[in-house]
């Protein structure tokens, strides 16, 4: 059972989880308005240095549009605030949380950054509970899902099972 420490911690993973997909839900909504607008970036990636500079460059003619346009732009600002916001907070609350040490060592595996080891520690808890890695995979629902019948093993995609924000985390790292 988490204590009071490991459920606050956990609570503050998922707040900068959800600031997350506010951030993209905000630049959605930016780059849609600017699709139905036909304005459209010339380079190859967006959320660059040299998207944002080609932002500041966008400019509309009748004001409502244009003060649109800053809100959009005003909300992924303010959304990206909130995510480093919170993830400097983490950071800050780590070292007095019990289940430090076990973010530290998760992170010693190669290519875990730091947030990836502490959402899968504040989702998954004490690592102990688990017999083997098998259960630990279960619990995540990275195991695959088996359609079976005589001699017949019929094998499918990953069962979902458990928490999505750890296993979104741990797919993230690796993808």
């Amino acid at each position: 059972m988490p204590d009071t420490a490991h459920e606050a911690m956990r609570d503050l993973v998922r707040a900068r989880a959800t600031a997350v997909r506010v951030v993209g839900k905000a630049r959605q909504h930016l780059q849609g308005f600017l699709l139905r607008h036909g304005r459209i970036y010339a380079g190859k990636k967006g959320w660059t240095v040299a998207y944002r500079r080609w932002l500041t460059t966008v400019h509309f003619q009748h004001p409502a549009q244009q003060i649109v346009f800053q809100d959009y732009v005003d909300a992924v600002a303010d959304a990206e605030a909130r995510v480093e916001l919170l993830t400097g907070q983490i950071a800050e609350l780590l070292p007095t949380w019990n289940l430090a040490p076990v973010v530290e060592a998760v992170q010693a595996m190669r290519g875990v950054a730091f947030i990836v080891a502490v959402t899968v520690v504040a989702e998954v808890g004490d690592f102990h509970r688990f017999d083997n890695p098998r259960q630990l995979m279960a619990y995540l629902g990275l195991t695959p899902t088996e359609h079976s019948s005589g001699a017949t093993v019929r094998r499918g995609g990953i069962t979902k099972a458990g928490s999505g924000l750890a296993r979104r985390a741990i797919a993230r790292q690796s993808g």
